[in-house]
């Protein structure tokens, strides 16, 4: 039996209940969160001990309340290029009020239980809104190679970049270049490490491996390039509200950005909570659990001036495959951040800032993923990829939210064609040798949280027949989902029959 296949937080045994496995876990999303923090911190455009206090709340804090046991919360690439734009606007003071309201905002809409909501967005605006942002990190911390600040804007930052290549000579190493030549370490020990580690080494990081082989190489030959700077104590980073604190969150620019911040924040994190739940095979997400427990640390995160936080995956999927069983391991890897910086800042203060920049234009490039675009075209046709182009195309060219709410409208295009039939209608019969469920109607977006609540109270303990027969049609969010239901109980030994016209039968099949 793999780790995955164990059940996560066993409530019987409790937090402590798997406890060498959590301890071991924790050490290997502790070496993962490390580089990935600070540099997440120096794309936002702030320190890098901001992104390290994120971390180390999202850990100690929202991992103990989190409705997500296995997933890992701390700073987002997600939200880099909005915090950026955001600082650079308003300076850093403002980033604490503003964070303090969109926690409040999460932790309303937590007791509201709105999180199924966010999983009604479309897939082909949170991908095509998540390859924006990559290619903006990309071409962000691309200058930061250079031992450069990168520019305000994702035009100017692609804009520059044949000046930043053509000022180079191989006849004049100075800090630009030996910078640059510092973050192709780090890229070139992170891209060999994925393709030729050792299997018996798959839990460790290549982002670790590459910051180290570039700090050891900037020591070994005395480099006089950018380091990272942080405070000699962790508590140096802590920025507590000021005077004008309130006033300051109740301005209308504050307002706008802490939805945005709220809602980007929200949609990622109950993204990436699905992603995880569909890693194991123990305890589901309770999404209004974990969209409060987001709230809360993003709260914290703005009272204290540090970055916003979100469940993140990249983490999250190593807390799993390193065989954590409970949330105790999220917790236990906040301490080991809050030690490290607290015992060893020393150790930071060597790393080199263009090795950062290696690590976060391999994460951005990850991030431009086009197997997905690609899956949304083949499965659903050109819509939904037009929808993932539009919103991409936007948050490069214009800005985030403006890509996510023309994303988002467009979505609106595809109730047309079941503009008749919006509702959907959901019977159940339990009398037969299967649980029957009759679906008629439409299936959208629309009326997704209602058939997710429903398809997920049937219990696993009987085979199921869904009937489509009286479906008029999916759009492409609620074929996802739905197909994803299907998977899941058929991959936990659960027997299910999709009934209904062939096209759909193979669809979900």
């Amino acid at each position: 039996m793999t780790a995955a296949a164990i059940p996560a937080e066993d409530e019987k045994g409790g937090m402590f209940s798997h406890f060498s496995r959590d301890f071991t876990a924790s050490i290997v999303v502790f070496l993962v969160a490390m580089p990935l923090c600070m540099g997440i911190a120096i794309a936002s455009g702030v320190p890098a001990e901001k992104g390290l206090l994120t971390g180390i709340i999202g850990g100690i804090v929202v991992g103990l309340f989190a409705g997500s046991p296995l997933q890992v919360s701390g700073p987002a690439a997600g939200l880099a290029v909005i915090v950026f734009e955001f600082v650079s606007a308003n300076g850093l003071s403002a980033l604490g009020p503003m964070l303090v309201l969109a926690g409040a905002l999460q932790l309303i809409a937590g007791w509201m239980k709105l999180g199924a909501f966010f999983r009604s967005i479309s897939p082909a605006v949170v991908h095509g809104m998540l390859a924006g942002i990559g290619a903006l990190i990309v071409v962000g911390q691309f200058h930061l190679l250079f031992d450069a600040r990168p520019q305000s804007s994702g035009v100017d930052n692609l804009a520059m970049m044949p000046a930043r290549l053509l000022g180079l000579t191989p006849f004049d190493l100075r800090a630009t270049e030996l910078a640059l030549m510092v973050g192709l370490v780090t890229i070139g020990v992170m891209l060999g490490w994925e393709k030729f580690r050792p299997k018996g080494m798959g839990l460790l990081p290549g982002a670790l491996l590459g910051v180290m082989a570039a700090t050891l190489l900037a020591m070994g030959l005395g480099l006089d390039i950018a380091k990272v700077d942080v405070p000699e104590s962790i508590i140096g980073a802590v920025a507590a509200p000021g005077d004008g604190f309130i006033a300051t969150m109740l301005t209308p620019t504050i307002i706008v950005a802490a939805i945005a911040v709220a809602f980007i924040a929200s949609a990622e994190t109950l993204l990436s909570a699905a992603a995880v739940d569909r890693m194991h095979d123990g305890v589901r997400t309770n999404y209004d659990k974990e969209l409060s427990a987001q709230g809360v640390g993003n709260l914290l995160c703005g009272l204290v001036g540090a970055l916003p936080m979100t469940g993140v995956i990249v983490r999250s999927s190593a807390n799993v495959q390193a065989g954590a069983k409970t949330r105790l391991s999220t917790v236990i890897h906040g301490f080991w951040i809050l030690g490290f910086v607290s015992l060893l800042p020393f150790v930071l203060r060597e790393i080199p800032m263009a090795a950062l920049g290696g690590v976060l234009v391999v994460t951005g490039w990850r991030l431009v993923s086009l197997k997905h675009v690609r899956h949304l075209y083949s499965a659903y046709g050109p819509f939904p990829a037009l929808v993932w182009a539009v919103t991409f195309v936007l948050v490069v060219s214009v800005d985030l939210l403006t890509g996510v709410l023309v994303g988002l409208a467009l979505t609106l295009v595809e109730l047309i064609p079941h503009r008749r039939s919006l509702k959907l209608k959901v019977e159940e019969d339990d009398e037969g040798e299967h649980r029957e469920v009759k679906l008629g109607g439409s299936a959208t977006f629309l009326s997704l949280t209602g058939l997710t609540k429903r398809l997920e109270t049937i219990p696993m303990s009987r085979p199921v027949r869904v009937d489509l027969h009286q479906v008029n049609g999916f759009d492409h969010t609620s074929a996802e989902q739905f197909k994803e239901w299907v998977a899941r109980r058929r991959k936990l030994g659960n027997h299910v029959v999709v009934d209904g016209p062939q096209h759909m039968v193979d669809r979900f099949s």
